[in-house]
């Protein structure tokens, strides 16, 4: 009877052992698991923005972290966002915009460019940045445009439409109008993927995962 209690406090401390790494290898499982379904759940949702023709640019918003940061732990989760949510909600829910002080949207063409004095094209900036007036063209039955009247096409590869010259406005030679702006009174934005389908998906497979790497923490464990 003299060792019972030594056999007691070895059975003890033996299954103190085994308890704590098996907490850890639910720990390393948990986190695992839910790190590859936040990667997965990010990089598909990637894929659908590019899918989309919606370009890479706005598929890099897409970003993801697992928390807690940079510690193992049971109750790890992963939060998927993204750095344009208003951009990408229009296309994943579908939208309607319209201008904020009840007039036209002007969609610049091509001739207008992207940028004008280091900001995002707007009629104003182009005005500004070009010194001179555009002009309103009401089309009845079709959008209306803001033109820039005494524009003269570029030569050469880079195409496009210039400021006329004093001389070339004096003489009236080889002036066009062009298109800058099209008025529209809104813009529907069809949906074009499904944000709430992947994030089903990769939640549903959370479990599988978990218990993989759990598995896999197994197999290692006994091969040493």
């Amino acid at each position: 009877m003299s060792g019972f209690p030594r056999l007691v406090a070895a059975l003890e401390g033996n299954l103190n052992k085994i308890m704590a790494e098996e907490v850890r290898s639910a720990e390393k499982a948990v986190t695992a698991g839910v790190r590859q379904a936040t990667d997965g759940l990010k990089l598909e949702l990637r894929g659908q923005i590019t899918n989309a023709g919606l370009g890479q640019r706005l598929a890099n918003t897409w970003r993801g972290q697992v928390y807690p940061k940079g510690s193992l732990s049971i109750n790890a989760a992963g939060f998927v966002w993204s750095k344009a949510p208003d951009i990408v909600r229009s296309y994943a829910y579908g939208a309607v915009i319209r201008s904020s002080k009840g007039f036209f949207l002007a969609i610049p063409t091509a001739a207008a460019g992207k940028y004008a004095m280091g900001k995002k094209i707007t009629p104003g900036g182009w005005e500004q940045a070009h010194g001179k007036r555009l002009r309103f063209v009401y089309r009845r039955g079709a959008p209306s445009l803001l033109v820039a009247d005494d524009m003269r096409a570029r030569t050469g590869k880079r195409g496009g439409f210039a400021d006329a010259s004093a001389k070339a406005i004096k003489t009236g030679r080889g002036l066009v109008t062009v298109p800058i702006f099209i008025l529209v009174p809104q813009v529907t934005i069809r949906k074009r993927f499904d944000i709430d389908s992947a994030a089903r998906k990769w939640i549903d497979l959370v479990p599988k995962l978990v218990i993989q790497n759990w598995q896999d923490d197994d197999n290692k464990n006994k091969d040493k």
